[in-house]
């Protein structure tokens, strides 16, 4: 993608703060950190979200994102690590290049929290059907 900035990182053609680099990925500090330590997972190639990636390419850079939490755990002391990755803009994508954020964690630091919800067992069953559907 020509003009995709992502693209334009993970390939070295602009500047970062790169933590991490093999032939298929790039991992850099990201400019807007949730903590100190939060490191985003760009792969080299271009997929806009998850449903586009390649699998080998997905499995890569999830194995990197693995192996930099703990990287990032020994230099930050941190209490724990999200592992992030968002698709679509209802779920938070801002940038259309696929990406894994590995963010280091305070047990107190209320970065971010997750809202539960309540269901039924007929709304349980009905999902599971329709998630199972095709198998």
């Amino acid at each position: 993608m020509g003009n995709c900035f992502f693209c334009k990182m993970a390939n070295g053609e602009i500047p970062t703060n790169t933590v991490y680099e093999d032939d298929d990925v790039r991992v850099i500090l990201d400019i807007n950190p949730v903590n100190p330590g939060h490191c985003l997972v760009i792969p080299k190639t271009h997929a806009a979200n998850i449903y586009e990636i390649e699998p080998e390419i997905l499995s890569k850079a999830m194995a990197v994102a693995q192996k930099i939490a703990v990287k990032v755990k020994k230099a930050t002391g941190c209490d724990g690590i999200n592992i992030l990755q968002n698709n679509e803009e209802a779920a938070g994508q801002t940038v259309f290049h696929f990406h894994i954020h590995v963010i280091p964690r305070k047990k107190d630091d209320k970065a971010f929290t997750y809202k539960t919800i309540s269901m039924t067992d007929e709304e349980f069953i009905n999902i599971k059907n329709i998630i199972t559907e095709g198998d």
